[in-house]
């Protein structure tokens, strides 16, 4: 089949767009999730839009399913390909095709880095706000797939607050533009059911974005904690007080121990956690605000406080925040990052119980996360190469996402459901909403060929397991909710 897939495809693209060594396909056989791994048929290279759409009208009367990938930097194995299908890559569609400084406009194509697309306007003082971790090498794309965040999401938004319009290639092949990029849009928000659709709806081939103007003056601060949860209980003080900042983090010992192996961040001894919290606007706001917060943090119970001198300083304690995911890896040979997310008024004992969890498991959990909005992200440590270990990782994961729906909260804040978490939506979710969503699917790709078997519950075993057994009862502490 792969080789008929293959010479039929040549009739559209040049051979060596068209990938299918063993070699070749192992590069693709899974994303950030390196714990799934599905060899697709066959990967092409398309170099423009014309190309996309023939490849996916190809699929379409073919009945091949197709993933789109960029950087492949799904962490809920999103871009996971499909056994009997192809992946389209979209990383030759890396072009910024137009920027509007007096608009603060930019028009991109999807398999632009998100990173440089800041590097490319900064000069005039603008910046791209989505700030992921993997902004150095994720892509625009992707990031409209999952409607991505970053550490400053507190005050900026999401992928989705700040795409204007998009042109994309639904599933059978039709050419579509949505939104508007005078952002005045009427009608239904069919721009807002797009972003974050996780590549079901169709490929994006061409997305407007805002950008801001950059801030005038920053105040970052890394304050020390005897405890995580005193440094949850501080951001909720924080919050509680008014102030919003742009970003609220919090990284724990395994999460500092690793971003100092890595890239030699510096971090107050003696700390379990550390909370990172940052103010940017104009100077005379952020000079008000600064007085608030140094009030808060002295008061919060911070054993430490450290305050960047300057923009050296602060560019390091970012660094060895975002260091983290990739980080782990001097700690542990594998991992599984969750990015559940739990109300401010329960990250204390929302993490309190991980480390519950984490202690009856035997496997090491780091946290780190976007604390303003309480988006946890455990990276559970485990060692594929030992017999059972992933499962029993699995098993945690599980748990610690079944906790999440357990304390009213989601089951990811930004990474997408994909093949990871499709078995909990149910739990979020009735029947109703979910068939609601299938038709909403259906409606734009009736043969279920983008991206397949992703974010919906199958009759599969599930990926992450939790044997029957409530992670709160696991825990012991079921009685005390």
């Amino acid at each position: 089949m792969a080789n008929d897939i293959v010479v039929s495809l040549s009739s559209i693209l040049p051979a060596d767009r068209i990938q299918y060594s063993e070699s070749a396909l192992a590069a693709f056989q899974s994303d950030g999730l390196t714990a799934f791994a599905v060899k697709p048929l066959a990967v092409v290279v398309p170099h423009n839009v014309d190309e996309v759409v023939a490849v996916v009208r190809w699929c379409h009367a073919n009945g091949v399913p197709f993933v789109a990938r960029g950087s492949g930097t799904s962490l809920s194995g999103g871009s996971l390909p499909h056994a009997d299908g192809i992946v389209i890559a979209l990383n030759r569609l890396n072009k910024i095709l137009s920027i509007n400084y007096e608009n603060r406009v930019a028009v991109v194509q999807p398999g632009v880095i998100n990173s440089k697309l800041t590097s490319a306007v900064e000069h005039a003082g603008l910046y791209y706000a989505p700030d992921p971790s993997s902004q150095q090498v994720c892509t625009i794309g992707g990031n409209v797939a999952f409607n991505s965040g970053g550490a400053h999401c507190l005050k900026y938004g999401m992928t989705s607050n700040h795409i204007l319009a998009m042109r994309m290639v639904l599933a059978d092949g039709e050419l579509i533009e949505v939104g508007c990029s005078g952002g005045e849009q009427t009608g239904p928000d069919i721009l807002g059911l797009m972003v974050g659709s996780e590549g079901l709806l169709g490929i994006v081939t061409e997305i407007t974005v805002r950008l801001l103007p950059r801030p005038e003056s920053f105040h970052t601060v890394l304050a020390g904690y005897a405890t995580v949860h005193e440094a949850g209980e501080a951001v909720g003080q924080i919050i509680g007080s008014g102030l919003l900042p742009a970003a609220i983090e919090i990284m724990d010992r395994l999460s500092m121990q690793a971003a100092t192996a890595a890239v030699g961040a510096k971090y107050p001894p003696n700390v379990e956690a550390v909370l990172i919290v940052e103010l940017d606007g104009s100077q005379a706001a952020v000079s008000a605000e600064r007085s608030l917060l140094d009030g808060l943090l002295a008061n919060s119970g911070a054993t430490e406080i450290w305050v960047a001198a300057d923009a050296n300083q602060r560019a390091s304690i970012w660094k060895g925040r975002k260091s983290v995911f990739s980080a782990v890896g001097r700690l542990s040979p594998d991992f599984i990052v969750q990015d559940g997310v739990v109300a401010r008024s329960k990250l204390g004992f929302a993490l309190q119980e991980i480390g519950r969890l984490s202690a009856l498991s035997g496997i090491r959990v780091a946290n780190v996360f976007h604390a303003g909005d309480g988006n946890l992200h455990p990276l559970i440590l485990f060692d594929g190469r030992i017999p059972g270990e992933l499962e029993r990782a699995e098993h945690l994961a599980g748990q610690i996402v079944q906790l999440c729906i357990d304390l009213g909260g989601s089951i990811t804040g930004e990474h997408g459901v994909g093949m990871e978490k499709r078995q909990f939506m149910p739990g979020m979710f009735s029947e109703e909403s979910l068939n609601c969503m299938r038709r909403v699917r259906l409606a734009c790709d009736p043969k279920e060929i983008a991206n397949r078997d992703k974010m919906f519950p199958s009759a599969e075993a599930p990926a992450m397991q939790t044997h029957g057994l409530h992670p709160l009862e696991a825990a012991g502490i079921a009685s005390r909710m």
